[in-house]
């Protein structure tokens, strides 16, 4: 479990899609922001991790047409959220910080980009069963308590990236023209995430 939770940090760290969009994400919006992506993140990798102890995630690895929808999907996505970034104004920041839509809409954006990555679903399938023995028994339940431990990882990993982002946002937030630069930059990097997102191969 030792071997497992710091390789599990290494990958954590290593910079990726979803680092960077949380990244992005607390920069536009605040640490607390950054940290409910954090979570929707999670909760893709739950899903991921239910998927390969059931043997559904073999289907993306096997299936051209499955993969290629998903990766689809979640380019598109990924295009509409720079679109927005793209178009977003300081009035439309702030309307966009009220808690009762913003938690739910980036939690939600934090489970759709998780989720519609099937690389990380292909990734699980290849990685977490080098860490299960069946001599231990079920590897199905093994399976799911790694997961368990990615995602605790991922969360201390990611919660410090929202904070160290976020500082970003509490300096920038009162300059429009600062927020208009960060808007772009994280409209740039959802346009390079849904550009490798669409030319991943299985």
């Amino acid at each position: 479990m030792l071997a497992f939770l710091a390789t599990s940090a290494i990958l954590a760290v290593t910079p990726g899609p979803d680092n960077l969009f949380v990244m992005s994400q607390a920069a536009m919006h605040g640490r607390k922001s950054g940290i409910v992506v954090t979570l929707g993140l999670c909760t893709g990798l739950i899903v991921h991790s239910i998927a390969v102890a059931l043997g559904i995630a073999v289907i993306f690895q096997t299936s051209a047409t499955a993969f290629t929808a998903l990766k689809i999907f979640g380019g598109v996505y990924l295009l509409y959220l720079a679109w927005k970034a793209f178009k977003s104004s300081e009035h439309r920041m702030k309307d966009e910080m009220k808690p009762s839509a913003t938690t739910k809409t980036l939690y939600i954006r934090g489970i759709v980009m998780n989720i519609t990555n099937p690389k990380v679903s292909i990734f699980f399938l290849a990685f977490l069963p080098q860490f299960t023995d069946p001599s231990r028994g079920s590897v199905s339940l093994q399976v799911l308590a790694l997961g368990a431990l990615f995602i605790v990882a991922t969360f201390i990993i990611f919660g410090t990236i929202s904070t160290l982002s976020g500082l970003l946002h509490e300096i920038f937030k009162k300059s429009e023209r600062a927020q208009k630069f960060i808007n772009r930059i994280a409209g740039f990097v959802f346009v390079g995430l849904a550009a490798k997102l669409v030319t991943a191969k299985q």
